[in-house]
């Protein structure tokens, strides 16, 4: 359980990102995947992320300290047609430049949306992670917006899309803002990887 979260700020670029040495987890999904909402969940706060009906609202790297002793990052979300061709690249640039340079970064959460079949531009994300090799799990969104069957099935056909490409497949985690669901799945895998690291 989440004792303290307070917003630190939002910063253009990773430069201008705290320097810390405090492990950092980063979430990240396409545009309208419900990553405030989520944030929310796991930190027990209202509004402690901005919830928009905008998607791609989220044009920065948000930075929130939780418990004095990690950072939760939030990342701005990938593939959102309606912004500018030349905003989105300099998005991904900023997002690739993060993910790549942050050697306080224990952890990618991306972010799935689980009432859809698989998209080819989370793939995409997921493989370029791997070759990275840089951390990550997964976190299907929007659990409770569906019938459980399509749920799973959509599940299933995302796994069986990984195995094209991926031996072993990380972490999943089925979460719901609404239905309270997967926070402390979350919450247990972030400690078990900053004890890993002590």
């Amino acid at each position: 359980m989440i004792q303290s979260a307070k917003f630190i700020g939002a910063f253009p670029k990773t430069d201008d990102c705290p320097q810390s040495e405090m492990p950092e987890f980063a979430f990240i999904g396409r545009s309208n995947v419900g990553k405030s909402s989520l944030i929310n969940l796991i930190t027990n706060r209202k509004e402690l992320a901005k919830v928009s009906k905008t998607p791609g609202k989220t044009q920065t790297i948000n930075f929130f300290l939780i418990d004095e002793s990690w950072h939760l990052v939030d990342l701005p979300g990938y593939g959102y047609a309606k912004v500018s061709k030349s905003s989105r690249e300099v998005f991904n640039k900023m997002i690739r430049y993060y993910l790549t340079h942050r050697e306080q970064l224990k952890n990618v959460f991306v972010l799935i949306d689980s009432t859809i079949s698989p998209q080819k531009i989370d793939m995409e994300f997921i493989n370029w992670l791997g070759e990275m090799r840089i951390p990550f799990s997964i976190i299907f969104t929007k659990s409770d917006k569906e019938k459980a069957l399509i749920i799973q099935k959509n599940i299933k056909s995302f796994r069986s899309k990984m195995l094209e490409n991926w031996e072993n497949i990380p972490p999943f985690i089925l979460t719901s803002s609404e239905k309270n669901r997967g926070g402390k799945e979350i919450m247990s895998f972030i400690k078990e990887v900053m004890n890993d690291k002590e």
